[in-house]
């Protein structure tokens, strides 16, 4: 489905995709934050993708652009190659979860539908890359996050943490420095509510750790009930 479809273009719909999941549409100064494009570009490029046939985005001037059903699974495409590269890179090659984003960004263009499809078997078909965001499958179905905002936690609670978001990797780092890594399960010991700091006891750990709203905010958990 995406091989008619530019690099370029593919980038645009994976960022629509993803800001459009915070807010309603995406506007053309956060696409030109997110791509690091200029404004004027991102407006031209909208443009372009609102005339091909079908057309993969709505863009209205000044309101910025939403994807079309064609534009929707477009994007479900590229970002289905690029989480399984990333788990691919992670779970064979052995890098990181702070490296597999750039370099999934850099082949997710380049593989077939058949080397995704045997990346998938491979894999076993995953249903999360090493960030905890969920594979489409397939048939391109996605499913669904339910899982909270570390940061609305409070003191007494117990979680696992299930999703990490990946567009900082200094973040990354930090975290696994710490020990907070995927299904890490901790304990909320204190709740300051002047900073909304988090005192964290990890389970295995000695030393509690503290959190701020910069972690806390991009790092999504279950709570585990006892």
């Amino acid at each position: 489905m995406i091989d008619d479809i530019s690099g370029a273009s593919q980038d645009y719909l994976k960022a629509i995709y993803r800001l459009s999941a915070r807010n309603e549409r995406a506007t053309t100064s956060q696409l030109a934050e997110h791509l690091h494009i200029q404004p004027a570009s991102v407006t031209s490029m909208l443009k372009k993708m609102a005339a091909t046939e079908p057309p993969l985005v709505d863009y209205q001037k000044h309101q910025g652009a939403t994807l079309t059903d064609a534009g929707q699974m477009a994007a479900l495409e590229v970002l289905r190659h690029h989480r399984l590269l990333e788990q691919f890179l992670h779970e064979i090659l052995g890098f990181s979860w702070d490296e597999v984003h750039d370099e999934a960004e850099r082949m997710e263009h380049c593989i077939s539908e058949r080397m995704e499809e045997r990346i998938a078997a491979l894999l076993g078909n995953p249903q999360y890359n090493p960030h905890g965001a969920p594979i489409p499958d397939g048939d391109l179905n996605i499913s669904p996050s339910h899982w909270l905002a570390m940061s609305t936690l409070r003191e007494g609670e117990t979680a696992v943490i299930r999703r990490v978001r990946d567009e900082d990797n200094d973040m990354l780092r930090y975290l696994d420095k710490l020990g907070l890594r995927l299904n890490t399960r901790f304990t909320i010991t204190d709740y300051i509510p002047y900073d909304n700091n988090l005192h964290l006891q990890i389970e295995g750990q000695q030393r509690p750790i503290v959190i701020g709203t910069q972690i806390s905010d991009n790092v999504s958990v279950e709570i585990i009930t006892t």
